[in-house]
């Protein structure tokens, strides 16, 4: 049924134009937690825009007491000494390896230039600040500038030196920086020169937590979003990305899920096995590595929401790398010469419409400890979460080395 031949396709479905970055998670988006926490100005439109999950809108007709609504940030023009910022505090502390600062529908007042500045900052020596209720049409206040200040911001680390913007036209609004900066961060300091409008701005990063707090005997989902998981390579994202899969909570909707276009080599006419599985020639997967070394024990697939573009069945598979091993396999996009040793950790299962599968240790198989999971579904379809809980290992005593940049 799975074959061990992967399915012959790229791993990695980018435009030679996008950086290979933003295959990792947005560190900063509402949804894990992101928020603004400061800002100079919000005339037009709300920092808080910044970090939302969707796409950009653009609304002709759509205007506000304040002017012109936009789906974004977008400052007031200066008429004062200065230049604007936001602070932004991240849902997921972790290390950051590129942003896009996306000016869609920004045209003739998009932000002239922009810098980025980083921080690590003990969460319980901030001062208060937080910005409630619909803040257009509002300035910082003097007390809040004087909170602000106390994080001394100006002098953080820079990321993205001063670099000029392209305009939010649909071919040049997505602005890309890499970055290489292998320290956690949990805020980030947004600057613009001197005014002006950006529709959103993406954090993509991998995320890490102390888990020298974490007892081995603490069952954690070892792939989560929050605990480090990243998604590092893929078959197919025609309609949703593998990395949803890892996000917080239930999924919001199919968008917020991993879904894949339909496989072309389907028989025309199906047929399953004596368990119901469905037998076709192909299949579609996804790759992740996991937070922390460790040896899972209990597994969740959820199909919420995908009610008739569900997969058929899936199964997971398992291996340990070192992080040579892992870039090796990344530059070949998992397909080309010899591949990962997969050791099967759940066999395939038949799945059901918009339903939590919860499998145990009935179901589980016994893989030891592992680093990276490999999901297959067949023939095609649709998964909104995966969970793998298990138990943490010593990195010392498999003798594995620091995770890869990938």
């Amino acid at each position: 049924h799975y074959t061990q031949r992967m399915a012959n396709r790229s791993a990695v479905k980018l435009n030679s134009s996008q950086p290979h970055f933003l295959q990792f998670n947005d560190l900063a988006c509402e949804t894990v937690g992101g928020k603004v926490i400061f800002a100079t100005d919000e005339w037009f439109a709300p920092a808080e825009n910044l970090l939302k999950r969707g796409p950009p809108e653009f609304l002709p007709s759509a205007f506000t007491e304040f002017g012109k609504w936009m789906d974004g940030w977008e400052t007031r023009r200066k008429r004062i000494p200065g230049h604007d910022w936001c602070i932004v505090q991240l849902g997921v502390p972790g290390v950051i390896h590129g942003f896009d600062v996306d000016t869609s529908y920004f045209t003739g007042n998009y932000t002239p230039s922009v810098s980025i500045q980083a921080a690590c900052l003990d969460e319980l020596s901030l001062p208060s600040l937080s910005l409630e209720g619909d803040r257009t049409g509002m300035a910082a206040s003097k007390s809040q500038f004087d909170a602000v200040s106390q994080l001394h911001s100006e002098n953080w680390e820079e990321l993205v030196s001063v670099t000029e913007l392209r305009p939010g036209y649909a071919d040049s609004c997505h602005n890309y920086f890499s970055v290489t900066f292998p320290h956690r961060v949990t805020h980030i300091r947004l600057n613009m020169y001197p005014d002006g409008g950006i529709a959103r701005l993406r954090v993509y990063g991998i995320g890490q937590r102390d888990w020298s707090t974490v007892s081995s005997q603490e069952e954690m989902d070892l792939v989560a979003l929050v605990n480090g998981g990243v998604c590092v390579g893929y078959s197919d994202a025609h309609f949703g990305h593998p990395r949803n899969m890892i996000g917080l909570g239930r999924a919001d909707n199919m968008a917020d899920g991993w879904e894949t276009a339909r496989r072309l080599d389907r028989p025309r006419v199906l047929q399953a096995d004596e368990k119901g599985i469905l037998q076709v020639p192909g299949f579609e997967w996804a790759i992740f590595r996991l937070g922390h070394l460790g040896v899972i024990k209990n597994i969740e697939i959820d199909t919420n929401h995908f009610k008739g573009n569900f997969p058929d069945s899936c199964k997971i598979e398992a291996c340990q790398l070192t992080p040579e091993e892992e870039k090796t396999f990344i530059s070949c996009k998992w397909i080309n010469g010899k591949s990962p040793r997969w050791i099967n950790l759940l066999p395939p299962q038949k799945l059901k419409p918009h339903y939590r599968h919860f499998y145990s240790r009935e179901s589980v198989l016994q893989c030891g400890p592992v680093t990276h999971v490999r999901l297959l579904i067949a023939p095609d379809g649709g998964i909104s979460r995966v969970r793998l809980w298990g138990n943490p290992v010593s990195k010392k005593s498999a003798n594995l080395g620091q995770a890869s940049k990938l």
